[in-house]
């Protein structure tokens, strides 16, 4: 099965929204990467933009701020049920964060690669062209990935974002 035959309604309007969430955040000047975790259900149980600002934290990626969450939350069998939706694809940390939580499945718009040739070596964002699905190939446990999803969407708020708060 193909991913985008993996792909259902619920998975399409929460990236949706998603994205619409990360073009807020640019339009209130913060990074443009937003998370969403959803049950088996397909309830929103939490959301997050990246928390870069106001502390400058280089850590505070969306994904990871929501894994941290999670995982205080909920336990991995839990969280296995469960799908994130990202704006963008987690980059290594945000995998790791995910795998240790113990989510089940994430789907993702804008890839690790497409976003390194927007930014470029941004020192707010210096990409790493790293594909999750390598980080999770590394783990003993399987995690679902689809994505890109909806990419063009997802990387043009990135396009505005990056170009405006050039280094």
């Amino acid at each position: 099965m193909s991913e985008q035959e993996r792909l259902n309604n619920t998975d399409l309007a929460m990236m949706q929204k998603v994205i619409a969430m990360a073009n807020g955040l640019a339009e209130d000047g913060v990074h443009p990467f937003a998370a969403l975790l959803v049950d088996s259900e397909g309830s929103v149980l939490m959301e997050q933009g990246n928390a870069y600002l106001p502390d400058r934290d280089m850590t505070g990626h969306a994904e990871r701020v929501l894994m941290t969450r999670a995982s205080k939350a909920w336990r991995p069998d839990f969280l296995a049920g469960c799908t994130m939706y990202v704006s963008a694809e987690p980059c290594c940390m945000c995998a790791g964060s995910a795998y240790w939580a113990g989510l089940g499945r994430i789907v993702y718009g804008l890839s690790e690669h497409r976003l390194k040739n927007i930014t470029g070596n941004h020192p707010e964002n210096p990409t790493l062209d790293l594909p999750c699905r390598q980080v999770f190939d590394s783990g003993q446990r399987e995690v679902e990935v689809i994505g890109p999803v909806l990419e063009d969407d997802a990387a043009k708020v990135h396009e505005v974002f990056w170009q405006k708060h050039g280094q």
